[in-house]
């Protein structure tokens, strides 16, 4: 069988049709499915922002799950979960010394106003917002306190002092702080020494005052039982005349004389006239 260069391949009449109609449904439902079709995922909220019907929508939060919406719209997406973040600053202290901090913190942002912050500030609010207010409350509190406050004494002070500024401050953006933890504090080597000397000796001084205070305690223990002694001891005395003791001689001599073992009992042989007891 033998073809003719100039012999032409027959098409059905509808087949290109059907091929161009189906190219258009291909596009369309590609261009669509990334911009019609999408899912907010746990831990998500989103705001919409409509481009020919009144723009952003502050007051509608779209929560997790499968939404449509037109292909000229925008969804944006918040993560509304708590996040952590790190943030290291020089900072000066209140009696000049550079100190190099280490601080972590918690935030989110609040759920049902991401509407309002994304129109004010956007999804960049961690680095526009947190962190500037964080370095500002943290630079102004440390001013107020020496080295050696915030490197033992004072730190969990300081901690809240910048958590409670920096909280009040990032909350009329519509964010949450959960918390500020400060991670490390370095100190110039000179006077880290310095100070861990000082806390070494006053701790020495606190253990030396420690053995004072027991020794004068027990010392004033004995004291008083010795005083307890001697006020007992002169009742006793006082309570004890010439006639009670000789009667109480005559009664341990009766239940002696009582006893299986031979004796021999003198009456009235001692020289203060109590009975005599010869074993035999």
């Amino acid at each position: 069988m033998s073809f003719n260069k100039n012999q032409k391949i027959n098409t059905p009449p509808n087949m290109s049709k059907y091929l161009v109609i189906g190219g258009i449904i291909l596009f369309v439902f590609l261009a669509l499915s990334n911009t019609t079709f999408l899912t907010i995922k746990s831990g998500q909220k989103g705001v919409l922002f409509k481009k020919f019907s009144g723009g952003l929508e502050k007051d509608k939060v779209y929560g997790q799950g499968f939404h449509v919406i037109a292909p000229w719209n925008t969804m944006f997406i918040y993560d509304v979960k708590t996040n952590e973040d790190f943030e290291e600053m020089e900072v000066l202290s209140k009696n000049g010394l550079s100190i190099n901090i280490d601080l972590s913190y918690r935030y989110s942002p609040v759920a049902d106003k991401i509407g309002y912050l994304h129109d004010e500030i956007g999804t960049d609010y961690n680095g526009r917002i947190i962190q500037p207010e964080i370095r500002s409350a943290t630079r102004e509190v440390i001013g107020q306190y020496n080295p050696e406050e915030l490197y033992s004494t004072k730190r969990e002070a300081i901690q809240q002092e910048i958590f409670d500024k920096t909280k009040k401050s990032i909350a009329e953006k519509y964010i949450e702080l959960d918390a500020i933890l400060i991670r490390s504090v370095a100190l110039p080597i000179k006077l880290r020494e310095a100070i861990e000397q000082k806390l070494e000796e006053e701790q020495l001084s606190l253990q030396y005052q420690y053995k004072i205070d027991r020794e004068r305690q027990e010392a004033e223990r004995r004291i008083i039982e010795a005083q307890a002694k001697a006020d007992a001891n002169k009742i006793l005395n006082a309570s004890l005349t010439d006639k009670i003791l000789r009667d109480k001689g005559i009664e341990a001599t009766l239940e002696l004389a009582g006893s299986p073992n031979a004796k021999v009992v003198v009456v009235g042989g001692g020289g203060d006239g109590l009975p005599l007891i010869l074993n035999n």
